[in-house]
């Protein structure tokens, strides 16, 4: 939003133009407009990301009927306590704000998504395992080694990012948490994660970029010739960008990528470029058909944590089945590798669009797994994942099975070590796909 914007819509804001409003952003702010509360009966999202604010009115509850604030990119320090007093508001978003305190107090009591990546939080309140609508939480990019151990027990909390902290161990309550399905652990220092010295090297050079395929949080997908030996192959290259993503650091999705290895229904990667002009990290990946698309879209502020399907997909029950193959073909192969993925979601998935042929992609959450029981553990939150995507799959079929319901119950047990490991889950849908 341009500045001239900006005034202008201010100046409607100012002179009632905008009475009624819904949502409102006000990009670029250095103090917050009195004028807001004049929508005090009907606001219901509020964006004020991207300004030096440093401070919120202490009266902001007032607007009765808020459920969604950003104040992303911003310049504070502690979270407002203020905000505690918002009956209606369920997500929160201050990211890069040079957060250091969050007060306990500052936690609205219908709290269902809390964005606090990139911050220098050392501590949470024990409040934060208080708030019972708790979905999601992300936490990546801060100075935590703990986290308040009552999470263990939030009743729907579903995913949660703690990359890039200061961990020297996995909190021992995660793997017990019976709802959570998604989560970041890498760049901790208890994550012992690093490029494989055997990793092809491409030089920038013998590539000829082409048109951009895709844009995710950690980078830019192209399409692009690679030449060698005299030869030409199309493929995809991801150009990473240096920023700290919600699920984690570039480098750390690179280098489980790298680590994946081969496999047919990873997108994995190729090799990993080198001497670009401009520093940046990439992967060389295999290009995928041009007709092949996204299976959804990436949650939405409302369904949180949950992805959004087109409303008029259906499934045949086989495709259906060799989707949820794939899918977990690649999982298992993943966990085999000592790889957790983190984020095994529709909207990570491409498929065919006809057949179900299927490829699970994006390693932005995934983490190394440590060795023993504790690793063994953490492939459940996997499996709970897949189970959700494998219900949603199931929704959208014409025809209802029992069989592929019974391996949906097996992986979305409450008891996270009732659960099935991925490879038997694999195995199962495998004999069903070849009888």
């Amino acid at each position: 939003m341009t500045a001239a914007a900006i005034l202008d819509r201010l100046a409607a804001l100012r002179c009632g133009d905008l009475a009624g409003a819904r949502e409102l952003r006000l990009p670029d702010l250095a103090e917050f407009p009195r004028e807001v509360f004049g929508l005090s009966d009907t606001l219901e999202v509020l964006d004020l990301s991207g300004g030096t604010l440093a401070e919120l009115p202490d009266d902001i509850a007032r607007l009765r009927k808020l459920r969604v604030l950003f104040c992303s990119g911003n310049r504070f320090e502690r979270l407002p306590p203020a905000l505690g007093d918002c009956a209606a508001l369920s997500q929160v978003g201050f990211r890069g704000t040079g957060l250091r305190e969050v007060p306990a107090e500052a936690l609205p009591p219908r709290l269902r998504w809390l964005t606090l990546t990139d911050n220098w939080i050392a501590e949470l309140p024990d409040a934060l395992g208080e708030r019972p609508l708790l979905q999601k939480l992300m936490l990546s990019g801060n100075r935590l080694k703990a986290i308040p151990q009552n999470l263990a027990a939030a009743p729907n909390l579903e995913l949660i990012r703690l990359a890039a902290n200061l961990f020297d161990e996995v909190p021992a309550w995660i793997a017990t948490n019976p709802s959570l399905a998604w989560i970041s652990l890498a760049g901790n220092p208890f994550d012992q994660g690093t490029i494989p010295g055997s990793a092809k090297l491409i030089p920038w050079r013998d590539l000829d970029l082409r048109e951009r395929l895709g844009e995710g949080a950690s980078g830019l997908v192209h399409r692009a010739l690679w030449r060698s030996d005299g030869s030409e192959r199309p493929v995809a290259v991801k150009l990473f960008k240096c920023a700290m993503t919600s699920d984690g650091l570039p480098e750390r999705e690179m280098a489980a990528c790298l680590a994946a290895g081969p496999h047919p229904s990873l997108t994995g990667a190729i090799g990993r470029v080198i001497d670009h002009p401009l520093g940046i990290e990439g992967l060389v990946m295999p290009l995928l058909p041009a007709e092949w698309r996204v299976l959804a879209g990436p949650p939405s502020l409302e369904s949180c944590s949950r992805d959004v399907y087109a409303p008029d997909l259906r499934f045949p029950p086989a495709t259906a089945l060799r989707i949820a193959c794939d899918v977990a073909s690649a999982a298992a192969h993943l966990h085999a590798r000592g790889l957790l993925h983190g984020d095994l979601y529709a909207h990570n998935i491409l498929w065919d669009g006809t057949k179900g042929a299927a490829v699970l992609s994006d390693f932005g959450a995934a983490s190394s797994l440590p060795t023993g029981e504790a690793g063994e553990s953490l492939k459940r939150l996997d499996v709970r994942a897949f189970g959700l995507l494998l219900g949603e799959l199931l929704d959208r079929c014409d025809v209802e099975s029992d069989a592929l319901r019974e391996v949906e119950r097996a992986c979305l047990l409450r008891d996270p070590g009732a659960r099935p490991p991925m490879v038997e889950v694999a195995d199962s849908l495998g004999r069903m796909q070849a009888g």
